[in-house]
């Protein structure tokens, strides 16, 4: 009845582990994640692992020792490459062993199991105890990182105790010090042949634990490219907001300052440089450049901080100056006049003044500042 019940409970952990292994396949050719390429030879060990039990079936015992060493070294590949997966979505980018460690290490272990190892029982312990103490040490020892992934933690801690269960189960079977008694070996013996029903179940939740992560942390990728572009597509807008010579915003930015200044009202003046076209002309653009720069720094000086001063093209600028009332306004140009006065360089402008009250239309104010500037240009 033991080995009935132990070979049906075998066949269904080989059935579950392929169709895991399957799945893992699958999710390898739609993600190129490290941690899923791990995943993948890990699940197809332990499948290969349990298809080495079947084997063993209809060739024992003449196969035993080749048959414990493939056990053995599928088995601890499974769990190295498992651990190396999760390694990998715990610390992006690197690698808990190298390929050729976990290599060495399994055959090492697979050969010296195969020569030392005397029964099926003594793998048991041997086996289940490696993994139990490989798989609750790795969960138990996680940093910082490994918070975020709860559900494959809970699978380690999981699947490394019912194998610390199973290894003391064999222990039990094998014991011959009369330490147990013969009810307690019955119940070991009994676990035994259906423990890999249990171990089953337990891999269905330590392979959901591998996909919550993936998910979990292509999640958080997104999350953080997703902030990314969005403070590149602000850099950027900011970029195609500023004008480049002079470093004030541009005719694009005018609608958001309408905007603010609408409710209390504001001052709205256009600015056009006189002759400006001369000055190329005559000293070159370099000279013309500086002009506009020197003309830019003028204005943003000689009106309060919180002014919105804007280069709307060419030679022609833009100041909204928030509840400032026409006098104000005027005596600012006064002093801007006079500061352009100064230097090898006399620059003029002709200057237009509109007043937007509350609640007025920007569109109308700007158009009657830029009225007045081409009136008070062809007066001169």
């Amino acid at each position: 009845m033991d080995l009935l019940l132990w070979r049906w409970s075998t066949a269904v952990q080989l059935t579950s582990l392929l169709m895991v292994a399957a799945f893992f396949v699958a999710l390898a050719r739609s993600s190129s994640r490290a941690e899923v390429k791990w995943w993948v030879m890990a699940w197809g060990a332990n499948a290969a692992a349990l298809s080495v039990t079947v084997f063993y079936w209809f060739a024992q015992p003449a196969m035993f020792g080749p048959a414990v060493s493939a056990y053995a070294a599928l088995k601890l590949a499974f769990v190295l490459w498992l651990l190396q997966g999760v390694w990998a979505v715990a610390h992006p980018g690197t690698v808990l062993l190298s390929q050729k460690t976990v290599v060495t290490t399994v055959l090492t272990y697979g050969l010296v199991g195969g020569l030392l190892i005397p029964s099926i029982s003594a793998l048991g312990v041997v086996q289940h105890l490696v993994m139990g103490v490989l798989l609750l040490g790795a969960a138990l020892a996680r940093g910082r990182e490994w918070r975020r992934i709860a559900w494959l933690t809970s699978g380690l801690i999981l699947r490394g105790g019912l194998s610390l269960l199973e290894a003391a189960a064999y222990w039990i079977d094998i014991d011959g010090s009369g330490l147990f008694q013969s009810g307690l070996r019955d119940q070991a013996r009994w676990f035994l042949s259906a423990s890999s029903s249990f171990d089953a179940g337990i891999e269905w939740f330590l392979a959901l634990g591998c996909v919550l992560s993936v998910s979990e942390r292509a999640q958080r990728e997104l999350v953080a490219t997703n902030r990314f572009l969005l403070l590149a597509q602000d850099n950027l807008r900011r970029l195609a907001d500023r004008d480049p010579l002079t470093a004030l915003d541009n005719r694009r930015t005018l609608p958001d300052v309408f905007r603010a200044v609408q409710p209390a009202g504001a001052a709205v003046l256009f600015l056009d440089l006189d002759r400006f076209k001369q000055i190329n002309d005559l000293h070159g653009h370099t000279v013309g450049d500086r002009s506009l720069v020197r003309f830019a720094d003028a204005v943003r000086e000689s009106f309060r901080p919180t002014d919105a001063v804007v280069r709307y093209g060419g030679d022609e600028f833009v100041v909204v100056a928030q509840s400032m009332d026409e006098a104000s306004a005027r005596a600012r140009i006064a002093n801007l006049r006079a500061r352009l006065a100064e230097g090898e360089l006399h620059i003029v402008f002709s200057c237009g003044l509109s007043l937007l009250p509350p609640g007025g239309s920007p569109e109308m104010a700007l158009q009657e500042a830029d009225r007045a500037m081409y009136e008070l240009k062809e007066r001169a």
